[in-house]
């Protein structure tokens, strides 16, 4: 990875008048920081600045919403975006999940403020209010039908609720610890949940039983993730035949994001291990990306990139900064990242730049949910930003 560019938050608001200047740096490892400014030489009659850099920067490109900045001594290049829109109105406190629904039309979100919502994804408007968990809400999410969403809570509860009407459907208990994470099995007849207690369990979502403790690590599970495998990886066979209420277990993964830096890779159906990896830090978070390559992010900074054929040495690792990765997300042919000092950017195999989502002002980017072309963040300022990638 080049070294990595910043740019001021509120760059593109700075650089719409005359004169106007926002501050760029350029953080080569191991090497001094370079220091430079954007100043905005007029507008043009489409609305679009004419922005000159200081030395050792060189802007590409610029329009209304997105601003492509190079550093040649240092080979870096960003393509730096900013949100299309903000919603302000939907939580007064600091948002920790959030989800877009499968048709791109609801968005879910929890807060610190104790609340978890249901808006509208164009325009953040308030649809409804789902209210049951005690304490803090962790983590919520859309089920592939995008009528359901499933919640974890500080109470240890998993619920499934409507996003039609707001009622809690299912309520499953068992869990001794707040759970941090959950994932969805195919269509969502069960579903996965991480905790505090240090186990990860499956959940029959018709019967709201618990099928079984899939893993007792004795560490704290921050993320959990779901994938299908590649034919070519061995994921045993199960001790016990598995109950006919599991559904579209088999030839499943599961992944753990563990707080002891470990990262444990285990047949979701077969409950037997794949393989399990020593990180540098607590892991906070995990993603497939296909049927054999996944990511995982550390609390010191580092994307961890394995294959499950050879997981012993990582296929790369990525480190920008040392601020904990927060959230990872697939995306096209690449993925979007998210850190602790409010950086988040997408990473593709096809482009020979970053693209940066500008906007959150050293303040944490919890979570990342796409829809088609829009990306949306949430963030400790309690903000939800919506990012349009035709707008690059």
């Amino acid at each position: 990875m080049a070294a990595p560019l910043r740019i001021q938050s509120d760059w593109a608001q700075a650089l719409r008048k005359d004169e106007g200047e926002a501050w760029l740096s350029c953080h080569p490892p191991g090497k001094p920081t370079l220091y430079g400014s954007l100043t905005c030489q007029g507008i043009g009659q489409d609305g679009i600045p004419e922005v000159t850099a200081s030395e050792g920067f060189i802007v590409n490109e610029i329009n209304k919403k997105s601003i492509h900045i190079s550093c040649p001594k240092e080979n870096a290049s960003s393509k730096f975006l900013a949100p299309y829109t903000t919603f302000s109105r939907i939580h007064s406190k600091s948002i920790t999940c959030l989800d877009i629904s499968s048709g791109g039309g609801l968005g879910v979100s929890s807060s610190t403020d104790g609340s978890m919502k249901i808006w509208q994804a164009s325009n953040g408007e308030l649809r409804r209010v789902l209210e049951g968990h005690v304490f803090d809400v962790n983590c919520c999410r859309f089920f592939p039908s995008g009528l359901v969403v499933l919640s974890g809570g500080m109470d240890a509860q998993l619920k499934i609720w409507s996003a039609e009407d707001a009622s809690c459907v299912v309520t499953f208990k068992g869990h001794k610890g707040g759970i941090l994470d959950t994932a969805i099995v195919d269509r969502g007849r069960n579903v996965v949940s991480g905790s505090r207690d240090g186990t990860a369990r499956l959940w029959d979502c018709g019967r709201s039983a618990c099928l079984g403790v899939i893993a007792d690590c004795g560490s704290t599970i921050n993320g959990v993730a779901v994938g299908a495998a590649d034919n070519s990886i061995n994921l045993g066979s199960p001790e016990h035949t598995p109950s006919e209420r599991e559904v579209g277990t088999e030839s499943k993964m599961l992944l753990l994001a563990r707080e002891d830096k470990k990262l444990q890779c285990l047949g979701l159906q077969s409950r037997q291990p794949v393989f399990l990896f020593v990180g540098s830090d607590a892991f906070n978070c995990c993603t497939f990306l296909s049927g054999f390559l996944l990511l995982a992010g550390t609390q010191d900074g580092n994307i961890y990139q394995l294959d499950v054929r050879s997981p012993r040495a990582p296929v790369q690792v990525i480190h920008r900064s040392g601020a904990p990765v927060l959230s990872l997300l697939s995306f096209r042919d690449g993925f979007i990242a998210s850190q602790g000092d409010g950086s988040c950017f997408i990473v593709q195999q096809d482009l020979d730049y970053l693209i940066e989502l500008t906007g959150a002002d050293c303040d944490p980017v919890f979570k990342v949910a796409t829809w088609e072309k829009q990306i949306y963040t949430c963030c400790r300022d309690g903000l939800v930003r919506r990012y349009q990638l035709s707008d690059l």
